[in-house]
């Protein structure tokens, strides 16, 4: 009872909520912290590559569809206009305007054009507009009109305050002051006629649509001029614009027409149906105020009060989306009654006429919404309700409605899963519902599919699926086996269907089938090649597959040859994950589940934009090495060796979103794979000749045309050519100084040997010298001692003749006569002759002698010398005295007294002495 109480309450304090926002394409939103900029957009530009220019408070804003960068002006001013035109950049800011153009590292480089301003007083003017006519760029300030061609600047000053310029039908057409239009003719402007509607109204942007003029204002709506009438547009539209504040217009190639207001961002007007979509802060736009419009390739840019942002047009997938979290996680919807209903987990709600609603009383989490026998059953957490006209009558008090299906050949009866087991649905001839439990199962039942009337499958949340046999009153289970030790490896998160009368299981992300035949679970051959995909819906014809990794791609496929595949960043990031649920419309239409909202997917429309859409080839901007930055507008690239360690190549797509690039890099050390953050980068790529090839890479996975860029990595210093040509140079004066080397040291070698030779030749000359020198000595000493014992013979010989002469001298008659031959006795034993013989010899043997002894004792006298050469000679005291004629006691004396002189004490051997002397 309280509990009813409470719902009761709940019931009565849940308000009808309302939103006026329909299905919407894509909003892409970037931030001032993204953009690297201030908040502030005031013009749009895109060049003929795609590549977008901003005028930000800050400066030039840049971006190639990858990377954003930040130009500023010399002045450091803000920027208020910008145009492209061929290859330059036009802008526009206070008391300044000229063009940027990219040099050749494609660094974007400004040139002013206010010095050719002459005669024209240049103060606080501040150029709020870029226009090109024929061979002219028109700078609009409030004041001036500057027109600029062949390097000359002529200037045109209205009467009144230019608010707005614009080409139409080759006529220059200006805004200006509170009366209306104006046209430019050379130098000359003139007001128009019929311009009594715009009188006291202030224009703030005019464009052509079609044939006529569309011009809108601040606070008055639009007109349409026709080149001579204006008139009021007369749309609904119109007051919208009034109340917001319009600011600025563009014409699309959609058949729309995009207005920016102040006060409630963009109105997207379709002119064929008269009716408007609104991006704003409730659908998804970041900033309500538009201060730019521009249009390139399907896509709709918007300069903002506080960021800029990117809208796909004519998208085959739209959006709604529940920024506010009322909605919440979607996990059914239904059409019943020309009515799209909505379950989610906070309740139930309808979507008709682009608003959407809330059931009261339906306040939960919502499983399942099915239309059942004309009736639609909203299986919720805390029961089944059938809904009518946007209130629910509880039909089951069984909690959990999950997933309800008809009993085949039974008209009138259904099985439904619920938190507890199996719930019979029956509905008798007044349309009243009865529910009866069914007997035999009490575990949570999420899905269910039937094999035969009186046989069904069922999946457990966590325990895998059973087979049921059912009784024929279907109220309750005869039998139930488990198939839990087959091909399956997991229990958990079983998904079964009924496909083509086969019991399809999906598991870990696998499919199998059961084989009635075996009574086993076996792989499902047809459905293989979509393993690692859930299926979604499917039909008599087409399957819809996601992909459960983190692509969530949808392949809409009828498994022969007829294959779509959908992809879009918004739906991959919104899917639910195991718990996406899809409706099919019509044949091309269908709505799937997010976890915010949900889509809507016209596949007709998708299949014809890529039918006639074809990948852009992306663009190579830049390569960077740890140094320097090159653009491939260089003849050749070369990167020193020692800055190839890390080598940075910067590619762009800048008509498509987040795109996704193939590369392959060719060369010494080669490379291939996918990139998808506009870079690719290579680390220690050895040195050598390089190919880079890069295409943009579809959501089936199509291939754009390569770009491609060759560039070289300079070998190390130490195989420069420079350094080679050292090496060689080297190399060949080491072979000359090897050869030198081994010259000098053969030739070293053969002075080395010849000096051996004359050495071994001088030693053997040397050698027979000395032995020539020993013989000679020898021979010398042979002769002396010969020379000396013949003379001591003969002075022997000698004295013994005298001897005898002495004895018998008397036998001498005559005196005179004996004394004769005494003399001649004596003269012949003191022969000098004898000798000089002998000094001659004995000076040839021992050459200084005598010199050094007179030397060292000059006393000695020349008997004291003859003595001393005996001594030398190791002659003996009685070899001596023959020599000198005197007795061996004279020579005993001769001795002692030579030992005075010689200061020889008388331990010493005098002869000794002499020898060694």
């Amino acid at each position: 009872m309280f509990n009813s109480s409470k719902t009761i309450i709940l019931i009565c304090l849940i308000p009808i909520f309302t939103f006026g926002q329909n299905l919407l394409p894509p909003i892409y939103n970037y931030k001032p912290l993204e953009y690297k900029g201030a908040s502030k957009n005031w013009g749009l530009a895109v060049n003929k590559q795609g590549e977008l220019f901003v005028a930000n408070n800050k400066g030039l804003l840049y971006f190639n569809g990858e990377q954003w960068s930040l130009n500023k002006l010399p002045n450091n001013t803000i920027i208020r206009s910008v145009a492209s035109v061929e290859d330059r950049i036009y802008t526009g800011s206070y008391e300044e305007f000229g063009f940027w153009k990219k040099n050749e590292k494609g660094i974007l480089t400004y040139a002013s054009l206010t010095h050719l301003i002459k005669n024209h007083p240049f103060t606080s003017e501040e150029f709020w507009e870029i226009i090109h006519h024929k061979n002219k760029i028109l700078f609009r300030s409030f004041s001036s009109i500057y027109m600029y061609s062949d390097d000359e600047i002529e200037v045109i000053d209205p009467p009144e305050i230019i608010s707005d310029i614009v080409t139409y039908k080759d006529r220059l057409i200006v805004a200006a002051g509170p009366d209306g239009l104006y046209e430019l003719v050379g130098e000359q402007i003139s007001p128009l006629k019929n311009q009594e509607l715009l009188l006291g109204k202030t224009v703030t942007d005019m464009v052509v649509v079609g044939e006529s003029l569309l011009v809108g204002t601040k606070l008055n709506g639009c007109f349409l001029f026709n080149g001579s009438t204006l008139q009021s547009w007369n749309t609904p539209l119109n007051e919208e614009l009034k109340m917001h504040q319009l600011n600025k217009i563009q014409n699309l190639t959609t058949g729309k027409i995009a207005f920016g207001t102040i006060k409630n961002g963009v109105y997207l007007f379709d002119q064929s149906q008269g009716t408007s979509q609104i991006l704003n802060r409730e659908s998804g736009l970041q900033n309500n105020t538009v201060l730019s419009l521009l249009q390139y390739d399907n896509q709709l840019w918007l300069g903002l009060d506080n960021g800029i942002a990117r809208v796909r047009l004519n998208n085959p997938i739209t959006y709604y989306t529940d920024y506010y979290g009322t909605l919440g996680m979607v996990y059914d919807m239904a059409f019943y009654d020309n009515r799209l209903y909505v379950g989610s987990n906070t309740g139930v709600f309808y979507f008709e006429n682009n608003k959407l609603e809330f059931v009261n009383g339906s306040q939960g989490h919502v499983w399942d919404l099915q239309i059942i026998d004309g009736d639609l059953l909203c299986g919720h957490n805390t029961g089944t309700f059938k809904i009518m006209n946007s209130s629910l009558d509880k039909i089951s008090p069984f909690s959990g409605g999950y997933e309800i299906k008809k009993v085949p050949t039974q008209n009138t009866t259904y099985i439904q899963g619920t938190y507890n087991g199996l719930v019979k649905y029956s509905k008798n001839e007044n349309n009243v519902w009865t529910v009866k439990r069914i007997d035999g199962i009490d575990f949570p039942v999420k899905q269910l599919c039937f094999e035969t009337p009186n046989t069904l499958w069922v999946a457990h949340p966590y325990k895998g699926f059973y087979r049921i046999q059912i009784n024929s009153s279907f109220d309750e289970i005869t039998s139930m086996k488990q198939y839990d030790g087959d091909k399956a490896p997991s229990k958990y998160n079983v998904k079964i269907y009924n496909i083509k009368n086969q019991i399809v299981f999906s598991n870990d992300n696998t499919w199998y089938k059961y084989d009635p035949i075996l009574d086993r679970i076996v792989y499902f051959e047809e459905f293989q090649k979509y393993n690692n995909r859930e299926l979604l819906f499917y039909d008599n014809t087409h399957f819809w597959f996601v992909d459960s990794e983190e692509k969530k791609e949808i392949t809409n496929t009828n498994l022969r040859t007829d294959s779509l595949l959908i992809a879009d960043l918004q739906l991959r990031e919104r899917l639910v994950s195991d718990s996406q649920n899809m409706i099919k419309i019509n044949d091309s239409v269908s709505y799937i589940t997010l976890n915010d909202g949900f889509a809507k997917i016209d596949r007709s429309a998708f299949q014809k934009q890529l039918d006639s859409f074809t990948l852009p080839m992306p663009t190579l901007n830049a390569i960077k090495d740890e140094k320097n930055s090159y653009t491939f507008n260089n003849a050749s690239i070369k990167i020193p060796f020692k800055h190839s360690q890390h080598i940075i190549i910067e590619v762009a797509s800048p008509k498509l979103i987040q795109p996704r690039y193939y590369y392959e890099l060719n060369g010494p050390k080669s490379y291939q794979d996918y990139a998808s953050n506009g870079f690719v980068d290579f680390q220690n790529l050895p040195y050598g000749s390089y190919e880079f090839q890069v295409s943009t890479v579809g959501i089936d996975n199509t291939r754009s045309k390569q770009n491609s860029i060759k560039f070289d990595i300079a070998p190390p210093w130490y195989l420069s050519k420079i350094s080679i040509a050292l090496y060689v140079l080297a190399a060949i004066s080491a072979v000359f100084i090897i050869r030198w080397y081994n010259a000098r040291k053969l030739e070293r070698k053969r002075e080395e040997l010849e000096s051996q030779m004359k050495k071994e030749q001088k030693e053997k000359l040397a050698t027979l010298e000395k032995e020539k020198l020993a013989k000679e000595i020898k021979l010398k000493q042979n002769e002396l001692a010969s020379t000396t014992l013949n003379i001591a013979k003969k002075n022997e010989m000698i004295l013994e003749l005298k001897n005898m002469l002495v004895l018998h001298k008397d036998k001498f008659a005559n005196s005179q006569r004996y004394r004769s031959f005494i003399k001649k006795l004596n003269n012949s034993v003191k022969d000098t002759e004898d000798w000089k013989r002998f000094e001659v010899n004995f000076k040839e043997l021992h050459e200084d002698f005598f010199e050094r002894l007179l030397k060292e004792y000059p006393t000695l006298t020349p008997k004291d010398l003859k003595l001393c050469a005996y001594l030398k000679m190791n002659l003996s005291t009685k070899e001596i005295a023959p020599l000198m004629a005197i007795t061996i006691r004279g020579v005993e004396i001769h001795r002692y007294r030579l030992r005075k002189k010689l200061q020889i004490d008388s331990s010493k051997n005098l002869s000794n002495f002499l020898i060694t002397f």
